[in-house]
């Protein structure tokens, strides 16, 4: 059975380029987990449609493969990081459900 859900816990840093984003990449299993079942489905860049949940907030957006470190990567919106009270070099507890 393919597993849609992963919660996971990671350390959120910033793009060095321009526009500041925040990011969290999900662990390397997790990541190859989630091309094996879904990378058939994959969009532009490489991209896959996910509902993101930290806390109490739930957004749509969509994870990214970074191929420097053969993981997906999670934006984090500024509207998100304010509400949660996400802060650069935290660890956090999130998760992502894939929707191919």
């Amino acid at each position: 059975m393919i597993r849609l859900e992963y919660r996971m816990r990671a350390k959120v840093w910033l793009y060095p380029g321009a526009g500041g984003w925040h990011f969290v990449t999900l662990p390397e299993k997790d990541s190859a987990a989630i091309k094996k079942a879904f990378g058939m489905t994959q969009r532009g860049w490489g991209s896959l449609p996910v509902i993101a949940t930290v806390g109490n907030t739930s957004w749509k957006t969509s994870i990214f493969p970074d191929k420097k470190i053969g993981a997906y990567v999670l934006p984090l919106k500024a509207e998100v990081r304010k509400k949660e009270n996400i802060q650069l070099e935290r660890v956090i507890p999130f998760s992502v459900e894939i929707k191919p």
